[in-house]
């Protein structure tokens, strides 16, 4: 019993997705770290707060939803 081109696409998906989440929030949490020019901790607090829905939102975009389209693809193209 093989995997389907379907699901062979969604590992793929998800493959490129943790690569593409790996570099693509390096630089957009470091340049966003590098702007940070919080004076108070509450400020400092609050700027994290805000990098860490960044960080979701990477994380849903890229390893959430790559793997699907990857899922659709495979099934479009080759199943």
């Amino acid at each position: 019993m093989g995997l389907s081109p379907g699901q062979i696409g969604a590992l793929i998906g998800l493959v490129v997705g943790l690569i593409e989440y790996r570099i693509v929030s390096g630089l957009v949490i470091g340049a966003l770290r590098r702007t940070d020019h919080s004076k108070t901790q509450a400020e400092r607090d609050d700027y994290e707060r805000r990098i860490a829905y960044v960080r979701v939102a990477l994380v849903v975009l890229m390893i959430g939803v790559t793997p699907v389209l990857g899922y659709v693809i495979g099934q479009t193209v080759f199943g």
